[in-house]
């Protein structure tokens, strides 16, 4: 079993920073991609950013320039980096790692914008 583990969100003012970390544990060989999911109150969950296992980044259009995922290996952790925050990135931030091809989530971690 694996179990993921946020930290770092919180309530901040438009055009603070806030950062996520997110540890990995348990029965772990190898971890592939892992990257952040948000969801804002009544809208659907999305895709903010993805790490591969080599580094290769990718970003939602929204958060590009602002935002920035980086990872520790010898940590399993990956981190969050959300610079120039906007009331619209409010929402509960998820974690998620590829292990062994199989996908696990962390417990989510609110973050709050306020304007």
């Amino acid at each position: 079993q694996v179990q993921l583990v946020e930290s770092g969100g919180g309530l901040v003012q438009a055009g603070g920073s806030l950062r996520l970390s997110c540890a990995a544990s348990g029965s772990i060989v190898s971890i592939n991609a892992m990257g952040w999911y948000r969801q804002a109150p009544g809208k659907q969950r999305e895709l903010v950013t993805v790490i591969t296992g080599i580094g290769s980044t990718n970003y939602a259009d929204s958060v590009k320039g602002r935002f920035t995922i980086s990872r520790a290996n010898a940590k399993n952790t990956v981190y969050l980096q959300m610079n120039s925050l906007k009331p619209e990135d409010t929402g509960v931030y998820y974690c998620y790692a590829d292990v062994s091809r199989r996908n696990y989530w962390g417990q989510g971690t609110q973050v709050t914008v306020s304007s």
